[in-house]
């Protein structure tokens, strides 16, 4: 796929910066590209501590959802908590459902069936809890949206607190954006606008956290105790994909170092079972290694699995449930591949490469794995991509977009097409009537105003910098940028015309390049890539030919190849010696 390379060109006095704050002019360079410029701005970014969370009581309604539920406890009713079946669902399913108990409450919890129930509160799960004797039902990581059901809920007498994060459902008249209100009793999502809470970005189980910490200061609770759930709402925040960025950072690093000695025998298990190694766990790992396990009995099975494993206190029970979770990642692993396999044919067979928005209609896929699919298409074509599985009740599909295309909107103006919508810029679900699909495909192409310009990725270059520069110190004082994620991406370097000295390919599955380089100043390192060695060859050949091309790649020496490439700098650890290296993202 063609790429276009760029330098970010933001300005400041990198070396007062640098001196300022005892970090070297090129991380002076990267804190910079990241729209930081106020002194307390940066100092935020690089040392914030638990201290500089933010109130909780700035939360709108978060006292009185507290004084609510803390009222209902007091007089034995019984609460019902509906949470959702990803990772942000689970995790803050968890938070509440711990934290009630430690108040004393007569709680359950119901977690929705993906497939027979859909996302967040329904009318049959009303009825089934009015049939119950539910008095109050407590949502988390949902809620919002849920109009109609709440209102029949209030119909029959509930009570309702709703804590969720999503964007506040709206329709349009006459051009002009009118916010849909609801009849739950209390709303706690930052996003409100009359909320006062500074940052608006938390993720669902993050907004039960703060709201924890006024429910327990309400109960006579020491809120301080409400601190363990860091670890839970820094997963989910890394999980639920949300911008690394203000409080947030504050959340993961503290959840990081949590999850690294975590007392959790869940929590232990999971990361035994994938081989990871205490105090080393990154935001990479939750996001792809052991987060993905808890989502996949949600998408697969049941998420009441990974409810179970986290509430879990026997450490033989807990091996066998991630076990379980751990083997359903792999079957959902494989399933995707043929998925995605099968969407790329559909693009091919239909034309649709062309598309400014891709509408792929997989009747036969697990309808859970529509968003990962339709992500995976979007990485590969760079564009807004929406999968389409086939319902009981009908057409059910998900969308995941790019940075300069809001999904949320752009479906809002084809509304008509569906039978329910919803989600934010980035990502949507959506259903449908089948014979809309085509219309969808449509009227979303027909809408977008995409430039050709908006469909080329562009890879933001944070620091141009030849690898003779690279240290130890300097890879150390990287560190200081973690967690990565999105909006606080891993800083790319590049640097011109590395001579591929000696190149070899390794791995059960081919996809690790090894390569000796040589720098123009004269300083040899060792470049590993991961990825497809195809990737490499192309660029060769483009540059070199193809004769060039297939040597260099089967091993032999080819003098005089050179290729400008992105990295990230490294320090290989083997049999105990260190020595400096570079990931290499790309190459041209």
């Amino acid at each position: 796929m063609e790429e276009k390379w760029v330098v970010a060109g933001k300005h400041a006095d990198f070396q007062a910066i640098g001196k300022e704050f005892g970090i070297d002019p090129v991380i002076a360079r990267v804190i910079r590209n990241r729209n930081l410029t106020q002194t307390e701005q940066i100092w935020y970014y690089l040392n914030g501590r638990k201290e500089d969370l933010y109130d909780p009581h700035l939360m709108k309604d978060v006292v009185k959802a507290a004084k609510i539920i803390r009222n209902k406890i007091n007089s034995g009713k019984k609460i019902r908590i509906i949470g959702d079946y990803d990772i942000d669902g689970v995790q803050a399913s968890y938070i509440l459902l711990k934290a009630l108990r430690r108040c004393g409450a007569r709680v359950d919890i119901v977690i929705p069936d993906r497939m027979k129930d859909g996302y967040g509160i329904n009318e049959h799960l009303i009825t089934q809890a009015e049939e119950q004797g539910i008095d109050t039902i407590l949502t988390c990581d949902n809620g919002i949206s849920a109009i109609e059901p709440i209102h029949m809920a209030k119909q029959l007498g509930m009570t309702v607190v709703v804590t969720d994060h999503h964007d506040i459902p709206y329709r349009e008249e006459d051009g002009a954006i009118v916010y849909l209100s609801t009849e739950a009793d209390a709303v706690v999502n930052p996003k409100q606008q009359e909320c006062r809470y500074p940052f608006k970005g938390l993720c669902g189980a993050s907004v039960a956290y703060k709201f924890v910490q006024v429910l327990y200061e309400v109960s006579g609770i020491n809120p301080a105790e409400a601190d363990i759930f860091i670890e839970n709402a820094g997963f989910a925040t890394v999980g639920d994909v949300m911008d690394l960025q203000d409080e947030n950072r504050i959340l993961v690093k503290l959840g990081l170092e949590m999850l690294n000695h975590t007392s959790n025998p869940g929590m232990k298990a999971l990361i035994l079972q994938n081989k990871l190694t205490f105090g080393s766990i990154k935001a990479y790992h939750i996001g792809f290694k052991i987060g993905p396990c808890l989502n996949a009995s949600g998408r697969l099975d049941t998420a009441r699995r990974s409810l179970k494993l986290l509430l879990c206190e026997d450490e033989i029970e807990a091996a066998k449930l991630a076990s379980e979770l751990t083997a359903l990642n792999e079957e959902r692993k494989d399933m995707t591949v043929l998925a995605v396999e099968e969407a790329r044919g559909e693009i091919q067979k239909k034309h649709m490469q062309d598309d400014k928005v891709l509408v792929v209609f997989l009747p036969d896929c697990h309808e859970s794995l529509a968003g990962i699919v339709a992500g995976r298409l979007r990485e590969a074509y760079h564009r807004p991509a929406l999968v389409i599985t086939r319902g009981e009740q009908g057409a059910k599909g998900s969308g995941r977009s790019i940075e300069c295309y809001s999904m949320y909107e752009e479906l809002n103006k084809c509304r008509e097409l569906f039978t329910g919508f919803g989600g934010h810029p980035m990502a949507a679900g959506f259903s449908l009537p089948e014979e809309n699909i085509e219309l969808l495909r449509q009227c979303l192409n027909r809408n977008a105003k995409l430039s050709k310009e908006d469909l080329i990725p562009k890879i933001v270059i944070d620091v141009p910098m030849p690898v003779d520069y690279i240290t130890k110190k300097l890879i150390l004082q990287l560190e200081q940028l973690e967690p990565f994620g999105k909006s606080n991406e891993k800083p790319v370097f590049a640097d011109h015309n590395l001579e591929i000295c000696s190149l070899r390919i390794l791995g059960k599955d081919q996809n690790v390049v090894k390569m000796n380089l040589l720098s123009q100043h004269g300083s040899r390192i060792e470049g590993v890539y991961f990825g497809d060695p195809k990737n490499l060859e192309l660029s060769v050949a483009q540059k070199y030919g193809n004769v060039k091309a297939e040597g260099l790649l089967s091993g032999r020496h080819v003098p005089g190849i050179r290729m400008h490439m992105t990295y990230y700098p490294d320090i290989n650890c083997y049999q105990g010696t260190e020595s400096l290296q570079i990931k290499v993202t790309g190459f041209c």
